[in-house]
């Protein structure tokens, strides 16, 4: 494939997950003009696990929108063009009109014939090209999930670009739905409601003038109707599809070992009742998030666990990013990834936990928490289930599972009780690491858990 002109940059349909063959351009939430920052969000795509907003890896101005909306793509397809040296490519020349030819070219041996001289050619009417006035990213975020259009908007900020103040008073100004002025609709809350047969005549939109949001259609699922069959089985089956994709090349091409170990949390959760009691309700820590913490702390010293296999070669993550797999309403399992999981207080772990599985299920992940994972962690242990082995999700290395908490006889210093312990396993790719490895990985998750102040 030709590489872009100097100057020009691609965006392309993300892979977003092993499984993904193919996505669709849901929305753009840019326009030709916009100016762009690493981290924005340019578009929704939808795959078999949902959508998703999708971000841009580079700085630039779109140029070029490539693919309309709802259109199905291949991965890897070129969706937008964008320019990185801050131009735009010039506007085409109009075409060069032949200039007519001299009298003294002209052949004398023809009678000259004059007539009326016709009417010059009207010029050709060119549409003016519409700017796109600057806006701050969380300005212009704000503005595409209200519906407001920015270049209504008068900026207030340096070389007047649009703030978030801007917007926020362009939303006060909107005039309220009315049975002649119906709501508008934003293109996630209409694809989360198609997708689960939620009726948007009943839900009254909090946007401006109305306009129904993601977060109005989140609301609506509180009490919702009962959703299509039709639609369950649809995107169930889509998502089972997927799923089977993505374990059965794991299994073709990945050579598992599988590890357990038993884990006294006698220290961990006793510790953890006692702050819980000193803290807030609403500020509460889980369980899980403890074993989140000890996993990524353990990573730091086994590092070839947290990382992908990649063209026969293992490439280990400075990062530690750790996908956690999610249960999805009407069936499915999604992994979406908590950024720099090491560097979080017990604290912020709880809350970007909290927050992921609310996202997943309600469809607003973004696809950088779909791709960055390093390595995947899956709790079965609110299913009952005692001992989990995982597949690996290629292209990572590594799974760790943890089953139920439950009270067994344990023996400490010869005299026999009862303690609370939880089974914690790795399946690994034998192509990077071997079991004696894996297995000081698990015995340094079990020392961190016995000094839970420490995490």
């Amino acid at each position: 494939m030709p590489s872009a002109p100097p100057g020009t940059a691609e965006f392309r349909m993300p892979s977003l997950g092993a499984d993904m063959q193919f996505g669709t351009v849901v929305a753009w939430c840019v326009k030709p003009g916009d100016h762009v920052r690493q981290g924005d969000i340019v578009a929704e795509i939808e795959t078999e696990k949902g959508v998703f907003e999708t971000e841009i890896a580079i700085d630039g101005v779109v140029t070029q929108l490539l693919v309309p909306p709802m259109t199905k793509a291949p991965v890897g397809t070129v969706l937008a063009l964008l320019s990185t040296d801050g131009t735009m490519p010039p506007a085409a020349a109009p075409a060069a009109v032949p200039a007519a030819p001299s009298p003294a070219a002209a052949e004398p041996s023809k009678p000259v014939v004059v007539t009326a001289p016709a009417p010059p050619p009207s010029p050709p009417v060119v549409a003016p090209r519409r700017v796109v006035p600057r806006a701050s990213p969380a300005a212009r975020r704000l503005a595409e999930h209200q519906g407001i259009d920015l270049a209504s908007i008068e900026g207030s900020g340096p070389e007047r670009a649009i703030t978030l103040a801007d917007v926020q008073r362009a939303i006060e100004r909107v005039p309220p739905a009315t049975p002649e002025r119906p709501a508008r609709v934003s293109p996630l809350a209409r694809h989360i409601a198609e997708a689960e047969g939620l009726d948007l005549t009943t839900v009254t939109g909090t946007g401006s003038g109305g306009m129904i949001t993601k977060t109005d259609v989140e609301r609506l699922r509180t009490v919702p109707p009962l959703p299509s069959v039709s639609s369950i089985e649809d995107r169930t089956a889509a998502m089972r599809q997927a799923v089977a994709a993505a374990v059965a090349r794991s299994k073709r091409e990945i050579p598992h070992y599988y590890l357990g170990t038993d884990i006294d949390l006698q220290k961990a959760l006793a510790w953890l009742s006692s702050e819980n009691a000193r803290r807030p309700v609403t500020e509460r820590i889980l369980p899980a998030v403890l074993l989140l913490k000890s996993v990524a702390i353990a990573l730091r010293r086994f590092p070839a666990l947290n990382g992908f296999w990649i063209d026969g070669a293992p490439r280990p993550s400075s990062a530690i990013h750790l996908g956690v797999a999610i249960s999805l309403r009407g069936g499915g399992l999604i992994a979406p990834a908590i950024h720099s999981v090491e560097r979080l207080t017990l604290t912020e772990l709880m809350r970007a936990l909290g927050d992921l599985v609310r996202r997943a299920r309600s469809g607003g992940l973004r696809s950088s928490e779909m791709i960055d994972g390093t390595i995947t962690i899956s709790n079965l242990g609110d299913e009952g289930v005692g001992t989990l082995f995982g597949v690996i999700y290629p292209p990572q290395v590594a799974l760790v599972g943890f089953g139920k908490i439950t009270e067994r006889p344990w023996a400490v210093n010869g005299l026999l009780g009862i303690r609370p312990v939880v089974t914690a396993t790795l399946a690994a790719d034998h192509r990077a690491t071997d079991g004696h490895y894996g297995a000081q990985f698990l015995a340094a998750v079990d020392r961190l858990l016995q000094e839970p102040e420490a995490l």
